[in-house]
C-alpha cells in the first residue's frame, strides 16, 4: 500500500465534553427533575480505587509523561532490547515435591518440553536440603539457570546449590540465584533479620560464579500475607536498599551489590495492576540505584514474576487456568526477565504431571503462539497502563520513604508496623470479598453446586512459623462450603417463588448461586396460594425460606406468604430484594432480612448455617 490507511478518517473525533454529555444522559436517565447529578458527581461514581488506595479513572485519553525507551535508564519498559527470538522470557518451573526421584523426573521433564531454568524450595516441608543434587541429577547448570528458595534454612538450601552447580568449589559459569532473603525470612519466621552475613556469599558469587545471583528479595510472603501492590513495590526497595547498605559496610560496591540482587514478584488476575507493578518497581530501583551513584546501564531491575498463590482457589479449581493465564500474561506484558505459574491444583496438594504440563504449556502458548514476548513492553504508551504506572511508582516511593524515616525494612518489619500495614489492606479486601466487590469465579460468583475431585499428593505439614499469617482469598468461601459438606443432611433453604416465571425469575436466578456459594442446597415451590407454599415448606422440614417476586408480587401477597411461612414452623424468612417493596410497615415484624447486590455475603451465609444448625 501506498496510503496510510486511515481506519477512523470517515468520522468526527469525539471531544471530551461531547462525552460528558452523553455520561450525563445515561447516569441521569431515571433521575427525577432537579435531582441530576452534575458532571463532578457522575465522574466520581465511575471512578474507582483497589485496596490500598490507587485510583481508577473512567477514562483515560493522553498521558503527558515521558514515554521513554525499552532497555533504557529508568527501565520502566523492560530492562533489555528485544529483537524478536522465541526466548521471550526464561520460562522457570517451580519444584517442592520431597520425593527426590520423583522431583528429578519432573526436573527432566520439564527442560525436556519446554523450561528453561528450575527452582527448588528447600524446606522441611520440601525438598530437603541433602535431596537437591538428586533432584537435579543428569541437568547441566551450564545450559538450565538453577535457583534455590527456602522459609527455614537458606544458608543449607545455598550450600546445597553451590555444592551441585560447582562440586569442586571451581568459578562456575552456571546461571541462577542462590535465594538469600535473611528480611523475608524474618517476615515468615517472626525472627529479627541479620544481613551482615550476606558479604561473603556475595563476594563468593562475583569471584567464582558472576552469573549467579547471591540475594532474591522475595515478595511472595507478603503477597501471601495480603500485602497490597504499593506496600509490595515499598517493602521491595527497602529490602534491597537494606541489602545495599549491609553489602557496602563490607566493601561492596553498590553497581556490585546491584548485580546480585533479583526480586521476586507476585502478579495475580487483575493484569494491568500487576503490568504496573512491574514496570513501577524498576522505575523505583533505578531511582535508588542513581542515588548510589551505579552507572546508568547497571541499574536495571532483574524481576522473577511469580503467579498468586492467595488467588487460587480451592473449589471449581480448574477456573485457576483462566487466573494463572492472566497472570502469566500480565507477567510477559509487564516484561519481567522470569517468569513461574503455580499449577492449578496447588491448593489442594503437591501438583501431578498434568497440571505441572499445563502450567508449563501455558507460558509456551503465550511465548510461542501468542508472541507477547516478541514485542518490547507490549503495554508501553497504554493511556491508563502508564498513568496507572505514574501513580503506583509515586505512591510507593512515598511509602518506601516512610519505611525508611522508621528505621528501615528490618526495624519496620520487626516493630511491627509491617503487618499493622498490611492488617489494614486485608481488612479492605475482606469487604470488597464479603460483597462480592472483588468477585471470585467459581466460588463467590457461580460456584458449582457439586465440585470435581481433584487427585493429588498430599503436601507434608509444615512446621509453625511465627511470622506474617498466609491466607488465600477464597478461603473464607471454602470454609462456608466446608460446613455444609460436613452436615448430615446437607443444608437446605425453602425458595418460595411467587407469582409467574416472568415475575420471579430474575431474583431465582440470583438468590440460587448465592445460596450455592455455601453449598446450601434448595427446595423451591412456584407459584401456589400461601397455604399451599408454606404447606410445602412445612414437608420439608424448612427452618429458613426466602421469597422471590417482583416488587408487584410483593405488595399483593408477600406478608401474606411469609406469615404463612412463620406459621408452618419456618423459623427465618428472608426476601429477595427490599422489604419495602411489599408496601406495608409490616413487613419487618414478619420479614426477617434482605438478599441483594452489595450484602456481605458471608456474614449472611454464615448466620443462615448457624440457623439451620450447619457444622461448625
Amino acid at each position: 500500500m501506498t496510503d496510510m490507511l486511515q481506519l477512523a478518517g470517515d468520522f468526527a473525533a469525539p471531544t471530551w465534553e461531547e462525552w460528558e454529555v452523553e455520561v450525563l444522559k445515561v447516569l441521569n436517565r431515571r433521575r427525577p427533575p432537579g435531582k441530576e447529578l452534575t458532571i463532578e458527581q457522575a465522574l466520581a461514581r465511575l471512578r474507582s480505587t483497589s485496596v490500598d488506595g490507587l485510583t481508577i479513572e473512567p477514562l483515560y485519553t493522553k498521558y503527558e509523561g515521558e514515554l521513554g525507551y525499552p532497555g533504557v535508564a529508568p527501565f520502566t519498559r523492560g530492562t533489555t532490547v528485544k529483537d524478536g527470538d522465541m526466548d521471550a522470557w526464561d520460562v522457570r518451573t517451580l519444584h517442592e515435591d520431597p520425593d527426590a526421584a520423583f522431583t528429578n523426573k519432573e526436573i527432566l521433564a520439564d527442560l525436556e518440553r519446554g523450561a528453561t531454568s528450575i527452582w527448588l524450595r528447600v524446606g522441611a516441608d520440601a525438598i530437603k536440603a541433602e535431596d537437591v543434587s538428586a533432584a537435579l541429577a543428569g541437568v547441566n547448570p551450564d545450559v538450565a539457570a538453577l535457583s534455590v528458595s527456602s522459609y527455614d534454612d537458606q544458608i543449607a538450601a545455598a550450600f546445597a546449590l553451590a555444592g551441585y552447580i560447582s562440586p569442586n568449589g571451581e568459578p562456575t559459569t552456571a546461571k541462577g540465584s542462590l535465594g538469600l532473603d535473611p528480611i523475608g525470612f524474618a517476615a515468615v519466621n517472626g525472627k529479627t533479620p541479620e544481613v551482615d552475613w550476606l558479604a561473603e556469599w556475595v563476594n563468593a558469587c562475583l569471584r567464582e560464579a558472576p552469573g549467579m545471583k547471591a540475594i532474591c528479595v522475595d515478595l511472595l510472603p507478603y503477597d501471601n500475607a495480603g500485602a497490597g501492590e504499593i506496600q509490595q513495590v515499598a517493602i521491595a526497595a527497602a529490602t534491597g536498599v537494606a541489602y545495599l547498605r549491609a553489602l557496602e559496610a563490607a566493601g561492596i560496591s553498590p553497581t556490585d551489590a546491584m548485580s546480585q540482587i533479583e526480586f521476586r514478584v507476585a502478579v495475580n488476575a487483575n493484569q494491568f495492576t500487576s503490568i504496573a507493578k512491574l514496570r513501577a518497581f524498576r522505575r523505583v530501583w533505578d531511582r535508588i540505584g542513581e542515588a548510589c551513584g551505579v552507572p546508568a546501564d547497571k541499574r536495571g531491575a532483574v524481576q522473577h514474576a511469580v503467579t498468586s498463590w492467595r488467588m487460587l482457589t480451592r473449589d471449581d479449581t480448574y477456573v485457576n487456568l483462566l487466573r494463572t493465564t492472566i497472570a502469566c500474561f500480565a507477567g510477559a506484558v509487564g516484561v519481567a526477565e522470569s517468569v513461574t505459574v503455580l499449577p492449578f491444583d496447588t491448593a489442594h496438594g503437591l501438583p501431578t504431571d498434568f497440571s505441572r504440563r499445563l502450567a508449563r504449556n501455558i507460558q509456551l502458548l503465550a511465548a510461542e503462539e501468542s508472541n507477547i514476548g516478541r514485542v518490547n513492553d507490549p503495554a508501553g504508551g497504554a493511556y491508563f497502563v502508564e498513568a496507572y504506572t505514574d501513580q503506583l511508582a509515586e505512591k510507593a516511593w512515598d511509602l518506601f520513604q516512610q519505611i525508611e524515616a522508621a528505621g528501615g525494612m528490618a526495624d519496620w518489619l520487626t516493630s511491627g508496623e509491617a503487618a499493622k500495614a498490611i492488617a489494614v489492606v486485608n481488612a479492605e479486601r475482606a469487604k470488597r470479598l464479603a460483597t462480592r466487590k472483588l468477585p471470585i469465579t467459581g466460588v463467590s460468583m457461580f460456584p458449582r453446586e457439586e465440585e470435581v475431585a481433584i487427585d493429588v499428593r498430599q503436601r507434608p505439614a509444615a512446621p509453625e512459623r511465627g511470622g506474617l499469617s498466609w491466607h488465600r482469598d477464597a478461603e473464607v468461601f471454602e470454609a462456608l462450603r466446608d460446613r455444609s459438606a460436613l452436615s448430615d443432611p446437607k443444608p437446605q433453604v425453602f425458595l418460595a417463588c411467587l407469582g409467574e416465571r416472568r415475575e420471579f425469575g430474575g431474583r431465582e436466578g440470583f438468590t440460587k448461586p448465592l445460596f450455592a456459594v455455601a453449598g446450601i442446597a434448595l427446595v423451591q415451590s412456584e407459584g401456589g396460594t400461601p397455604a399451599e407454599i408454606a404447606a410445602q415448606a412445612s414437608a420439608a422440614g424448612a427452618k429458613c425460606a426466602v421469597l422471590a417476586s417482583s416488587a408487584k408480587v410483593y405488595a399483593d401477597q408477600g406478608i401474606e406468604v411469609a406469615k404463612a411461612l412463620k406459621a408452618a414452623g419456618v423459623e427465618t424468612v428472608y426476601i429477595a430484594g427490599r422489604k419495602a417493596e411489599t408496601g406495608t410497615d409490616e413487613a419487618d415484624s414478619v420479614i426477617d432480612g434482605e438478599i441483594f447486590d452489595g450484602m456481605d455475603v458471608v456474614a449472611f451465609l454464615s448466620t443462615t448455617l448457624d440457623k439451620i444448625g450447619a457444622a461448625k
